[in-house]
């Protein structure tokens, strides 16, 4: 949202606000900076707040569409597993360099015809109809489990939200409002 985005920007702007004002101090107390200080510290907590308000907003009408971010996936994967791929042709004897530049010509095809054409990703068939890989199509579709190229990322994630996100949550419950704020653009 740019209104987060710009709101962010001045905050992060905001926090060099006491680095300004400690060089030309050198940390002795004087009473240039009692005004700064009653501005640029309340506007960044107002600042902070509305940035809040707005994530909340926005965030409290999210609709997650799994299907097609699966879909979405499902068009790069090909792409992801070129790798794994390569590494499959080489153990059955292939020449790396020659069929990691292969990869890159068929990549760079299939690219083209996904992006100009608007056509679906063609590069396991092509990969696939190449005899300098040596790998059936079973072979190869094998490479394309999702799940196989996400590392510990699941449970990073449940990690995090069960050890940081929860128990904020359960902290400061009292204080998140039953009703989602109003924003007036």
């Amino acid at each position: 949202c740019e209104r987060i985005c710009s709101l962010s920007r001045y905050v992060i702007a905001d926090a060099q606000n006491p680095a300004m004002t400690a060089y030309n101090q050198w940390f002795e107390r004087t009473l240039d900076d009692s005004a700064n200080k009653r501005i640029s510290i309340p506007e960044a907590f107002l600042a902070v707040d509305s940035i809040l308000n707005i994530y909340l907003n926005v965030a409290s009408g999210i609709r997650v569409y799994e299907r097609v971010i699966e879909k979405h996936i499902n068009e790069e994967l090909p792409f992801m597993a070129t790798e794994n791929i390569m590494m499959d042709a080489v153990k059955k004897g292939g020449n790396r360099q020659e069929l990691h530049e292969r990869i890159r010509v068929h990549s760079v095809a299939a690219g083209a015809v996904v992006k100009e054409q608007g056509l679906p990703n063609d590069l396991i068939e092509r990969i696939a109809a190449d005899p300098l890989f040596g790998l059936t199509e079973e072979e190869i579709t094998g490479n394309l489990d999702a799940s196989a190229y996400v590392g510990r990322a699941p449970e990073q994630v449940t990690d995090f939200l069960s050890e940081n996100v929860k128990p904020l949550l359960e902290r400061y419950s009292s204080l998140l409002a039953d009703s989602d704020p109003e924003l007036k653009v």
